[in-house]
């Protein structure tokens, strides 16, 4: 009797082997991800898709025993993250905080936002508010935890207080402090949003396609987050699925941008393709800039080497926007501009079209002069890069 209940104790009820439980503990690990991505993320926070009840409360079911996160609590924060981004008031921008709090202490700084109860009002309106959220779910949080351990210790013996632990760890890990912190510090960017979002990688797997942090920060209302041809969403495949079984209905996916024939002169479909489609505007523009600085600097290298090389360490700024320059960048300006005229008109009128679609005080008629203005001035630069850009622009469809 006494080597069975040791045996119990040791193995539990499956009596697996280590690979198994390992296999176990990253299915279950991923499935809350998945419901983090897709439930609380694209479904709570952003709607940007509708959830059929059955997946909806399987996913609220699953996060209350594994996380004891709060919808209400989770959709409030992140729609503050986005609406105070890389401010003081953003609960966790490594921006503000430093790189190293959010990444270690992404947990307390959930907790510390959650405790703001004004906030959590202000900025979780349309959360679950059914009998069970409210007598369970949010008054109880931390008894789907605890019964998780149980589950854990019944199933696999003591190798269960491991799982327990890989599974308490996984979310403020990879969701709360390698996405908020590293998928504001480190990686890639396809578009130059006002954020330092970056894509940590084109593979959204581990974390579900929050890897893809960037694409999300200019799309925020995207049920899809993979932009490239090389990126992959794995959560969007999960939605795409349970869209095909009628368990999903997908409200919003980010634009792409459509072209025709180049008009003669902007119009005001012209303009509506512009300022719809900014983001791929300014990351074509910045993909001309670098080309430009790549060639100047080349051009300099053989009159002048000093400027050459200047336009070549130029080149890794300049492209990004001008609010992030450092004021060691701006110090620089002008001798990069007194180097090179080209790059000076390509800085100057990359900050002027980007004003277009910032002038909400103007009227519709008034933008589609300023973007008229700029194409002509563009064609007329000499710069090729200008001129290509108003060609572009000018096959933006509405």
């Amino acid at each position: 009797m006494i080597q069975s209940i040791l045996q119990f104790l040791d193995a539990g009820l499956l009596d697996l082997r280590w690979w198994q439980i390992a296999i176990y503990t990253l299915i279950a690990t991923h499935i809350t991800i998945a419901g983090v991505t897709i439930y609380l993320h694209r479904c709570q926070a952003h709607r940007a898709l509708e959830l059929h009840p059955v997946p909806a409360h399987f996913f609220r079911f699953w996060l209350w025993l594994t996380t004891g996160m709060v919808t209400k609590e989770w959709a409030a924060i992140h729609r503050k993250h986005h609406a105070k981004c890389e401010t003081a008031e953003d609960p966790h921008s490594p921006q503000v905080k430093g790189l190293r709090t959010v990444l270690l202490q992404g947990a307390e700084l959930y907790r510390e936002a959650s405790a703001h109860t004004d906030q959590i009002e202000k900025y979780g309106h349309g959360a679950p508010d059914d009998w069970v959220e409210r007598n369970l779910y949010t008054r109880h949080s931390t008894w789907g935890v605890y019964l998780t351990l149980v589950i854990d210790l019944l199933l696999f013996g003591v190798s269960g207080l491991v799982v327990f632990g890989v599974q308490m760890l996984w979310i403020p890990i990879f969701a709360a402090g390698v996405i908020n912190g590293v998928g504001h510090a480190k990686g890639y960017r396809n578009f130059d949003c006002p954020d330092a979002s970056t894509n940590i990688l084109p593979w959204g797997i581990l974390i579900g396609g929050e890897e893809l942090h960037n694409n999300h920060h200019a799309f925020a209302s995207s049920a899809k987050l993979s932009s490239k041809w090389y990126e992959f969403d794995i959560g969007w495949m999960y939605i795409r699925i349970l869209s095909m079984l009628g368990l999903a209905t997908v409200r919003r996916v980010a634009p792409k941008p459509r072209f025709v024939a180049a008009k003669p002169a902007v119009d005001l479909e012209t303009l509506q393709g512009v300022i719809a489609h900014r983001y791929d505007v300014m990351a074509a523009y910045a993909d001309s800039l670098k080309r430009a600085c790549r060639e100047e600097g080349q051009r300099l290298a053989a009159l002048r080497p000093a400027d050459g090389r200047l336009l070549e360490s130029a080149r890794r700024w300049l492209v990004v926007d001008a609010a992030k320059w450092t004021e060691q960048h701006k110090a620089k300006l002008a001798e990069v501009f007194a180097a090179s005229d080209r790059i000076r008109k390509l800085v100057e009128m990359r900050t002027e079209l980007s004003a277009i679609w910032e002038r909400s005080n103007l009227s519709r008629e008034q933008l589609v002069q300023m973007l008229q203005q700029w194409c002509v001035r563009a064609e007329g630069s000499g710069v090729r890069a200008l001129q290509d850009m108003s060609l572009r622009l000018r096959c933006y469809a509405g």
